[in-house]
This record gives structure tokens, sequence and C-alpha cells, in this order.
């Protein structure tokens, strides 16, 4: 089997179970708080049920903004700073890391490599779409943020990387920082920790972890991007459960548009708010 087709059937199986995950009754559900943020004691949340306007492909356009805009919440203080400062702490033993843990013709760190690239994205498509037949009303919330959380996450990864211009310890480019692989693979936890709670958390977690280490063996990042890229994944993730899971017109961004810029010295795209 080659690289990355074990971790597609992995996930596919994956999906079928939570797709079947029998959702918690009324008196077991946990309600969220008023900012959509899990109980303390990593209970599941209860996750907005089908027809209810929140989670729809006529909104995620809207929802984009919205999880953009939401990671500049004081809900993500606490982890914002616990996550710079160990990044910044990690920055003084990049070295000595690389030294011990890297190994670029690593086996491992190739499979994880390819397993972070093409086939992470068929799978966050493939939930995305389940996600969209489904009737769970848990799993099809899941699979929403999920598709949400990847895309706002790729947005905030790509323009760190572009913005800080980091060498990669290899030398192949300047795009070190943050760890894309590791921010994208803490989003997928995060997203399902909260909707799943710490059983599907935990494993999660150690996956995304295990993604953020092969990094550092294939010598393609230093331990300091994968703790930061660690940190904006699991602030994107938590962010965009939190702000889905509000009801409607609790949060001020009513339409997201993009619209091309052309001009004789310029090319680009313009975003636009309206609140």
């Amino acid at each position: 089997m080659k690289p990355g087709y074990g971790f597609v059937a992995a996930t596919c199986v994956t999906t079928l179970v939570l797709a079947g995950a029998r959702p918690a009754s009324a008196a077991t559900d946990v309600s969220m708080d008023s900012d959509g943020v899990a109980p303390a004691d990593g209970a599941p949340a209860t996750s907005a049920g089908e027809g209810d306007g929140r989670r729809t492909m006529g909104r995620l356009p809207a929802n984009f903004g919205r999880g953009a805009i939401g990671v500049f919440n004081k809900d993500n203080l606490v982890p914002f700073l616990v996550g710079g400062a160990a990044a910044g702490g990690a920055s003084f033993i990049d070295d000595n890391v690389r030294d011990a843990a890297s190994n670029p013709d690593s086996s491992f760190g190739k499979t994880m490599e390819t397993a972070g690239g093409w086939p992470a994205a068929v799978v966050a498509a493939g939930l995305f779409t389940g996600g969209r037949l489904a009737h769970g009303t848990r799993f099809r919330a899941m699979t929403y943020d999920l598709g949400d959380a990847i895309v706002v996450n790729f947005a905030y990864t790509a323009l760190l990387k572009a913005t800080i211009h980091r060498e990669r310890p290899d030398g192949s480019n300047n795009y070190s920082f943050p760890s894309g692989h590791a921010s994208d693979a803490f989003t997928l936890a995060t997203v399902f920790e909260r909707h799943y709670g710490w059983k599907w958390g935990v494993p999660a977690y150690a996956l995304a972890a295990t993604m953020g280490y092969s990094r550092i063996v294939r010598d393609k990042h230093y331990l300091s991007d994968v703790v930061a890229g660690a940190t904006l994944g699991y602030i994107v993730g938590r962010t965009v459960v939190r702000v889905n899971d509000k009801p409607l017109g609790a949060v001020g961004v009513k339409t997201v548009r993009l619209s091309p810029i052309v001009g004789r010295y310029a090319r680009g795209l313009r975003l636009s708010v309206e609140f």
C-alpha cells in the first residue's frame, strides 16, 4: 500500500463510525455556554441541529468570515499567550532538537508528509460531503466545522508563512513558520474534540502531535514552527466551532465578498465584510 492510502482508508472507517454514532440523548447531552465553549470537563458540546440555519451551504462564505474574525476574541487570549510562549521557548532549542531528531530519509517522516498532503485534503473533502448527506446532527455539524476551519486555517497559515518568511531547516524554501501540516492536524483534532469530547479528542491530538514531530524528523520544520502551527490550529478549530454554534444574529458578520483587483501595476483580491 502506498504512503497515504492507508491514512485515507483508516479515516474512511472512522467516518463511517462517526456517522453512525448514536447522538447523545437530551439527558446526557451537555449544552455549550454563551460563547459556545465546551464545558471544562471535556464533555461533547451540543451541536446545532439540522435546519436551524447556522451551518448551511448558503452561509458558508459568511461563516468563513466569522471564523476568521472570531480568532481575535478574548476567549483565545490564554491559548495564544501559552502557545506563543511555548513557541518562543522552543526557539532556543530548535537546533538541539533538529540535531537529535532529524532524519530526512526516514520512511516514517516521508509517510506522514504524504498523509498530511493530498490524502488529508481528500479526507477533509470526503468528510464535508458525507456530512451534507448524513442525518446525524452532531456528525453534520462536525464535518461542516471541519471544512470551515480548514479553509480559515489555510488562510492564516499561508499569510504567516509569506509574512515571516523563515527558511526551512533543509534550506528548500522560506516557508518554514508556522508548520502547515501541524496547524492542519491540530485544527482537525480540535474540531473533533469540541464535538465528540475527549474520547475522540485524545487520539486525535496524539495523531496531530505525531504529525508535528514527523515534520522535524523530515527536516522541514524546527520545533518552534511545529509548536506555533499547533497553537494556530487549536485556536482556529475552537473558534470556528464557537462562532458557528452561536444563534443566528449573535455575530455581526452578515456577508463576505471576494472580488478581483486589476490595475496597471497591481493584481490581487479584495475581501469585504459587511457587519
